[in-house]
């Protein structure tokens, strides 16, 4: 029924007691997930509930650490939904807490850097999603990817490698005055030769 986790273990899980594996996310993308939520139907919300997997591992004190979709579960924690299917990648829950983070880091299922880019210690990574910070280029990479800008990639963690490209290149300010024009020229500068280092990048070497 879940073919991107056929084996894996599957759990119900209550949004607010799984724990994040990165620092920061879009706030606007949250914003984003939950307008969405408002639009389904009940029915439409069931089936969603029903299909949407959580990938995690089993960690210290025996909670679920996600590894993806960080943005939804912090949406369907503030829609107070009940409970979320997980999916166990893995049983690290034996390991000390200074090994496990650090075996996180080395399979790319965290991602400890902070709402600025910067490189943090795994031990600083929130303990609930609630806490997580805003980065409004993760926002704006979200933004650019949805508008054709360059591809979704399966590559963990990829849209915060964008986020931080784009960083670069547009200032705070012009984020929260002319977020349109930052989209507009972000996705003409994704599909640059200047990103081709990046996952997804689809534009020309021209």
């Amino acid at each position: 029924m879940w073919p991107e986790y056929p084996q894996y273990h599957l759990r119900r899980e209550t949004p607010e007691r799984l724990r994040p594996t990165q620092m920061s996310v879009g706030f606007a993308e949250v914003a984003a997930k939950r307008r969405e939520w408002a639009a389904l139907g009940r029915k439409a919300r069931r089936a969603v509930l029903e299909h949407q997997v959580f990938p995690a591992v089993l960690g210290p004190g025996s909670r679920f650490y996600i590894t993806d979709h960080h943005h939804l579960a912090l949406a369907l924690i503030e829609e107070e939904v009940p409970n979320v299917w997980v999916a166990a990648q893995d049983d690290l829950s034996w390991l000390e807490t200074a090994v496990f983070w650090r075996t996180m880091e080395f399979r790319a299922w965290a991602h400890p850097y902070d709402a600025k880019g910067r490189r943090r210690d795994c031990s600083e990574i929130p303990a609930r999603l609630s806490s997580l910070k805003d980065d409004p280029y993760r926002s704006l990479a979200g933004r650019v990817r949805h508008a054709g800008g360059y591809a979704k990639s399966s590559a963990p963690f990829a849209e915060f490698l964008w986020a931080d490209f784009f960083r670069a290149h547009f200032s705070r300010a012009l984020l929260r005055r002319e977020l349109r024009r930052a989209v507009r020229e972000g996705t003409k500068l994704a599909r640059s030769a200047a990103a081709r280092y990046l996952p997804g990048w689809s534009g020309s070497h021209r």
